[in-house]
């Protein structure tokens, strides 16, 4: 597994390469003109609908980013950062090489360079993980995420764990032989800590096991039955707050929640669950009226089956630590 980091700043073209690439998926059939056969024929089978959000990287001064951007292959993550933070991560589903059509979606920057490293994205979701958050996992004192870099390995894992990104959620085709992403250069780059990368797999493989074992395909929260790649394994109490006696209390630690907003609701602290289970919702969601819709259609008056006096004292924490209460 890899995980890309992308510097996209939302201003200016950026924000305009975003709108219409991200925001409104590209439509194959406007394109067939410049999509190779193989690409099309790909891009048709994985995206049924006939269209895709797309997202591309120039070759960089002297290639530079080539090197790392045909590392990346079906499966893999991108996260995409800016104004300090991590705002959004996906799964690539497709990587191919189109400059005509990169310049046709996004014309050229000031050193004539396109985004023709391109590549089409499935799983889209909004996260917030500030960089203070991000500099640990790559061993960072300082700084801020420059230039589009690939990860893998232990910072690869790290990265993922922050925005709760499981590959297994993803059943994506395995590329053909000889296409450029199966014949992607592979190697590792930085240190590897192998006790940490391989104790946190097999903590994350036996949690959402765990946690499909007991809750089947339904969110803990709304109770909504989902497919696989709409949960995500939630940690009721912050991870990195966690003892690592508490990290592998799997049957009370963690819970499925829902990618459809109960996931970040609860991350954030708008929404909270009260001793014998009963959702409790922030009044700080009137601050955004769909929100407030989405809780009020969803959670209002809802008590979660998962609560227990087991998970008390992890919701307990949340209470204390996240949610955001009204004083």
């Amino acid at each position: 597994m890899r995980v890309a980091l992308q510097p996209a700043r939302l201003e200016g073209a950026v924000r305009q390469h975003y709108e219409d690439t991200i925001a409104s998926p590209v439509p194959f059939n406007s394109h067939v003109d410049l999509l190779s056969a193989a690409d099309l024929a790909r891009l048709r089978e994985l995206f049924p609908d006939g269209s895709a959000q797309m997202w591309g990287v120039t070759p960089g001064v002297d290639d530079r980013n080539v090197g790392q951007v045909v590392r990346l292959q079906p499966g893999d993550f991108v996260m995409f950062y800016g104004y300090g933070r991590l705002y959004l991560a996906a799964t690539i589903a497709w990587r191919f090489h189109n400059e005509p059509l990169a310049e046709r979606l996004w014309q050229r920057d000031g050193k004539g360079q396109t985004w023709e490293y391109m590549y089409a994205l499935t799983g889209t979701r909004s996260v917030e993980i500030p960089i203070e958050e991000v500099r640990p996992v790559l061993g960072w004192t300082s700084g801020i995420v420059q230039g589009f870099r690939v990860w893998e390995g232990a910072e690869a894992e790290g990265l993922a764990e922050l925005a709760n990104l499981d590959p297994s959620d993803y059943a994506l085709p395995t590329a053909p032989a000889g296409s450029d992403v199966a014949d992607a250069v592979n190697r590792f780059s930085g240190p590897l800590d192998r006790t940490r990368n391989a104790a946190y797999r097999a903590e994350q493989r036996l949690l959402k096991r765990r946690l499909r074992q007991l809750g089947g395909r339904s969110c803990a929260l709304c109770g909504e039955q989902l497919p696989p790649q709409f949960l995500v394994a939630a940690h009721i109490k912050r991870r990195t707050e966690c003892s690592d006696t508490e990290k592998l209390d799997l049957d009370n630690v963690a819970m499925l929640a829902c990618l459809l907003g109960c996931d970040s609701l609860y991350e954030h602290g708008y929404i909270t669950v009260d001793p014998g289970g009963k959702i409790a919702i922030s009044s700080e969601v009137t601050l955004s009226p769909s929100v407030a819709r989405h809780c009020d259609d969803h959670l209002l008056g809802r008590t979660t089956e998962w609560w227990t006096q087991d998970r008390e004292k992890y919701f307990a924490w949340h209470r204390t630590h996240t949610f955001r209460a009204t004083i």
